[in-house]
């Protein structure tokens, strides 16, 4: 049993590295600010999510495991706040959204 949760945990955690890093890739290449900070904050959040949890089988039922999920729903909460923030920001300044004409 403790070799499955091993198992499950190490998944999730490489699952949360590698979503993380398609998201540094993905804010190298994407066209503008918009399409940057959206490929940035989805995998942040997901990959996020799935480190936790990993570290959360690791812990097993601890206090570990609750400071961890205090620390997610606070991640939860901010991180799609800071990203809505800081779009609203870009937008008032005048950065404008990329539009492609071809594909209308």
């Amino acid at each position: 049993m403790n070799a499955l949760i091993d198992t499950a945990s190490w998944i999730l955690l490489a699952g949360g590295a590698l979503l993380s890093v398609i998201g540094g890739i993905g804010m190298l290449r994407m066209p503008d600010f918009y399409t940057r900070m959206h490929a940035a904050s989805v995998t942040d959040t997901g990959g996020m999510i799935l480190m936790l949890a990993g570290l959360m089988l690791q812990a097993g039922l601890t206090l570990v495991t609750a400071k961890l999920v205090f620390v997610m729903l606070f991640l939860l909460i901010t991180s799609p706040t800071a990203t809505h923030a800081l779009a609203r920001a870009a937008l008032e300044d005048g950065i404008e959204p990329q539009v492609d004409h071809d594909k209308r």
